[in-house]
């Protein structure tokens, strides 16, 4: 299964490419008889100096002195830092030019300097002494970050950063200025970004040196201050912001505030993982794109006003400080408005030279300022995908411009550049490769400065005049409805990312090869034909699943499709047909299963239960296969998700029934039974919330090619008990385990099947601790070969020769 999680960061600065003005000798001259001027800027055929990479120096050491500074002993840091100075002292002794190994050595310095005090200060001070000891704590801290709701095993909590001014705990009161994370219940959720609270509960070791402790408490905040008047101004612009668009649709009203000030606590789970796989993240995210769309929206709006010059630096400056403030005063804010300027940087004259250098500038200032952004993931993404459009979108822009537009030459080489540069960084995170974030992001790049534009005036109307607020949040959720379509589209092609190992020698090989595509493309990019046939040889790979060498198997009866965490299992009835028991929670990842197995007809979906992990992907089977019927258990347990159930199959026009117990059943090769649930349908005992419809699960006894496979959805033990003494003598061949493996298992029941393979359908890091150590034990332990979708990807029991083998997509 492709396990589609892939982030890719981007700028919407595409004038960025402009690079050195005609001057000097660069200048356009007269040419004498023929009245010719030589080639200017636009011409690919001019000749750029190349760009002053010294500032970029200084602030790629400085990142390696910040990572040294956090990574490595102090001792280590020092004797480095030591080794660099002598080294420069030696050169100047020589007499050599040092000037630039100075700034390095200072630049290294100064940044690994301040990561070890920062991490210091955070380790050494009384709320660290006191979280030692996990004290209970009263606290007076303000408040650094807008409350961040998460859903936990045991209900909602919420997350707030805050800075802790004064602590009493163990009888003494000390005053600090440390930062804290407060995990609370969800009296927090309202609690405003700048207010001063009182905290009372018990601290904890962090787990990072960024923070001095943790403190978890069950108590409503007490708020002794209320946040400044420029925060009831950005709050107000905010919440105008929501308020215009209100008569766009759902997804459109959680995506406008993202655009505009990256405000996406709405944003839908479904609609967050679409822009992951997508590639378009860094849309709905605090982003540099956010800052050079409204900002450069301001500049265009002063100089119709007719402000020059200086004037335009300060109305910058201003607007840069304005979306700081109306997008939060975090770390994440500040890097976002420092790379953004950089892209504002690049769009004016001189602009590749003076981008390369703010670039440098930018980094090293960051750093200084906040050493902890080298261990940021988002840093990097956002620097390199800077630095490519820098640095490699204006000779492929160059290279395009031999065929297309130069507006269509730049569209496509920004997004290009950027992905390609950060294509290591995300492989390393996410474990893939994505193949449609370049195309995705040339097909929103139309609609996403208008809606950022559009949400922040309607926004700002919504303030004096509600109606034309209202129309203009309605034009931006027009354009926030194209982004949304083609973030679902392309999250939902069959490829629209592969899996790439995170291993350090996989990425090496990736960043080799992403090195050589950077040296090449020039020349391919330049070639229409071959930009052509590259571009189409990438859409049919999109849109067609992979093929997987060998898959599927030859003689399987039986595949286990990797959907996560739930069940889907196909059944091999030949002829292309299959009978489908459970669907799964990832409608995506189940179409994706059926056609790579080359599932044309479904004469049967049998869904043992109605919990969500194996039903969900339902209306992907109904919508792009002929299904005969669907079977389901008796119990409509939830009754929300049996409604849904019915619902799906009405639509689709296919009949539902209720197998009853003991009936058989044959489709082509396959026959089975129903061997449960009896008449007799256990509700909850021992085990897990939901018990009552895990047991009603209903259980097959498959026969196909000699061998027997027993199918057991969710049972707990109770249904599992109940099986053991309503059957006799009761032999198996290959066991799909109850419920994913829990804890919650009958050992007898299981080691008294006697089956030789045990199949657990089951998601990789799952929440549940899901396969249990427990029920591992039991099933090695009666000499059973066991496979887990988690680890081995999609699995198959195969027959052939008449003997049981068992292969997996990870083979």
């Amino acid at each position: 299964m492709v396990k589609a999680r892939a982030v890719v960061p981007g700028l919407a600065a595409t004038s960025a490419l402009d690079d050195v003005r005609p001057t000097g000798d660069h200048a356009v001259r007269p040419t004498g008889h023929t009245g010719r001027a030589s080639p200017g800027p636009d011409d690919p055929a001019t000749e750029q100096p190349p760009p002053d990479l010294r500032v970029v120096l200084l602030a790629a050491v400085a990142w390696l002195g910040a990572l040294s500074g956090f990574l490595l002993p102090e001792w280590v840091t020092g004797a480095l830092l030591a080794g660099l100075l002598a080294l420069l002292v030696r050169r100047h002794r020589r007499g050599r030019p040092a000037l630039l190994l100075a700034g390095c050595v200072a630049a290294c310095a100064a940044v690994a300097c301040s990561a070890m005090l920062r991490a210091q200060a955070n380790d050494h001070n009384p709320v660290a002494e006191l979280a030692g000891e996990e004290a209970f704590v009263s606290a007076v801290a303000r408040v650094t970050s807008d409350p961040r709701l998460r859903q936990g095993d045991y209900g909602p909590f919420v997350l707030v950063r805050t800075q802790v001014r004064e602590v009493t705990g163990r009888g003494e009161t000390h005053r600090t200025a440390v930062p804290v994370l407060v995990i609370a219940g969800t009296e927090w959720k309202d609690v405003e970004l700048g207010a001063r609270v009182n905290v009372e509960g018990r601290l904890a070791r962090a787990d990072g040196d960024d923070l001095a402790a943790v403190v978890s408490t069950s108590r409503a905040p007490t708020v002794l201050a209320e946040p400044g008047g420029l925060y009831d101004a950005a709050a107000s612009v905010r919440a105008g912001i929501r308020a215009a668009v209100v008569p766009a649709g759902p997804d459109e009203q959680t995506l406008i505030p993202a655009l505009v000030v990256g405000d996406d606590q709405g944003m839908s789970e479904d609609l967050v993982e679409d822009f992951r796989v997508s590639g378009l993240t860094h849309l709905a995210a605090v982003s540099g794109t956010n800052l050079t769309l409204v900002v450069g929206f301001v500049l265009i709006v002063a100089r119709w006003a007719g402000v020059r010059a200086r004037g335009l630096i300060v109305v910058g400056a201003l607007g840069v400080a304005g979306f700081v403030l109306l997008a939060r005063t975090e770390p994440s804010v500040v890097r976002a408005a420092a790379m953004g300027s950089v892209a504002l940087i690049g769009m004016g004259s001189d602009g590749r030279q003076k981008g390369v250098r703010a670039l440098g500038v930018a980094v090293f200032a960051l750093l200084l300022f906040d050493p902890w952004l080298a261990l940021s993931i988002g840093f990097a993404l956002s620097a390199l995908a800077t630095a490519g459009i820098l640095f490699l979108a204006p000779p492929w822009r160059d290279a395009l411009m031999r065929w297309l537009p130069r507006p269509v030459a730049e569209a496509v080489a920004v997004p290009l550049a950027a992905q390609l540069v950060c294509t290591p960084v995300v492989a390393a995170i996410s474990g893939q490769v994505s193949l449609v974030a370049v195309v995705a992001n040339l097909l929103v790049a139309p609609a996403v400065g208008p809606a950022t534009v559009l949400g922040l005036v309607g926004g700002l109307t919504m303030l004096l005049l509600d109606p034309v607020g209202l129309f203009l949040g309605r034009l931006a959720g027009w354009c926030a409805w194209w982004i949304v379509s083609v973030a679902q589209q392309s999250a939902r092609m069959p490829t629209a990312a592969v899996e790439w190992s995170a291993s350090a020698m996989a990425i090496a090989a990736l960043s080799v090869l992403c090195l050589l595509l950077a040296l090449v493309m020039p020349r391919f990019l330049e070639r229409r034909w071959c930009s052509l046939g590259g571009a189409l040889l990438m859409l049919l790979t999109v849109v067609r699943p992979l093929p997987t060498p060998g898959w599927p198997p030859s003689g399987w009866v039986m595949v286990a499709c990797d959907v996560g965490q739930g069940d889907a299992l196909v059944l091999n009835a030949g002829g292309g047909a299959a009978v489908l028991v459970d669907a799964g929670p990832d409608p995506e990842a189940l179409s994706t299963c059926l056609q790579r197995l080359d599932v044309d007809r479904v004469p049967v979906v049998l869904l043992t239960h109605f919990h969500a992990d194996h039903i969900a992907g339902l209306p992907a089977v109904l919508e792009e296969h002929a299904v005969g019927e669907v079977e389901v258990t008796a119990v409509r347990d939830p009754v929300a998700n049996a409604a849904a159930v019915a619902a799906w199959t009405e639509g689709a026009g296919v009949p539902v029934r209720v197998p009853g117990y003991a009936e058989v059943r044959r489709v082509g090769d396959l026959r089975w039974q129903v061997v449960g649930p009896s008449r007799q349908v256990v509700g909850a005992g021992t085990g897990e919330e939901g018990s009552l419809a895990n047991n009603a699960s209903v259980a097959l006894l498959v026969v196909s090619r000699g061998i027997r496979i027993l199918l057991t959805g969710d049972m707990e033990p109770e249904a599992q008990q109940l099986m053991d003494r309503s059957i006799t003598d009761l032999h198996v061949d290959v066991l799909k385990v109850p419920h994913h493996g829990s804890r919650y298992q009958d050992p007898e029941f299981l080691s008294g099947l006697g089956a030789r393979l045990a199949v657990i359908s089951v998601g990789e890091d799952n929440d549940y601790g899901h396969p249990s150590p427990e029920t591992m034990a039991v099933l090695e332990n009666a000499g059973m070969l066991v496979r887990r979708t988690d680890i081995s990807g999609d699995v198959a029991v195969v027959v052939r020769g008449g003997e049981l083998r068992v292969v997996t997509s990870a083979d």
